[in-house]
């Protein structure tokens, strides 16, 4: 197994929450296989989430400058979020929209009518904590927030998504869930 250049995005880094605890697990198993692992704790970030379009997008701040540099650097991403009201956090939404420009991430191609990617290669894991059932999240919602990562975000962009998993319901759960859930992110880091 050769190394690999781990990114780990995280929205939150509550030591008390579910996603810092998944992301710490998954961050240390990586490290102790020999990978290279850098983390971006997004509510550690100083930037401003909202993009008001492309043609008036403010300049990236130094956070986030950094951030797209560690993307680049990374051979695999790993995004540790939670599911609220069925999608993504607005940070970890605004986030993406501030650092997946045109030009970065993909580009667009005239006479085309989809964009050329331009992270291929790259490929991610994705770990969701909610507090609705994971199999009524995935059947009946149909997995809204799951599908807008890795389908019309990541892949859109060439990264592509090798394995999600989908833990929950947090809000009742169990010391002893909590801690397969742990064992399920230490499996997911113990493949890459």
């Amino acid at each position: 197994m050769s190394s690999k250049n781990v990114l780990i995005i995280s929205v939150h880094s509550d030591a008390e929450r579910l996603g810092p605890a998944l992301a710490t697990a998954y961050a240390d198993t990586a490290t102790v296989a020999g990978h290279n692992v850098r983390w971006l704790q997004l509510d550690k970030l100083n930037f401003n989430p909202v993009l008001p379009g492309y043609r008036n997008a403010p300049p990236l701040e130094p956070d986030l400058q950094a951030a797209q540099a560690d993307l680049l650097w990374a051979e695999h991403i790993s995004l540790v979020y939670p599911i609220w009201w069925g999608g993504v956090p607005a940070l970890l939404k605004g986030f993406l929209d501030r650092v997946l420009l045109p030009g970065f991430a993909f580009k667009y191609q005239p006479g085309k009518k989809y964009p050329q990617p331009l992270l291929s290669g790259k490929t991610a894991h994705l770990l969701l904590t909610m507090d609705t059932p994971p199999w009524y999240f995935r059947w009946v919602y149909r997995a809204p927030g799951l599908q807008q990562i890795s389908r019309t975000t990541l892949a859109f962009c060439g990264i592509k998504p090798l394995k999600s998993i989908m833990l929950g319901p947090v809000i009742s759960s169990t010391l002893p869930q909590r801690q397969r859930w742990l064992q399920q992110a230490v499996k997911l880091a113990q493949g890459l």
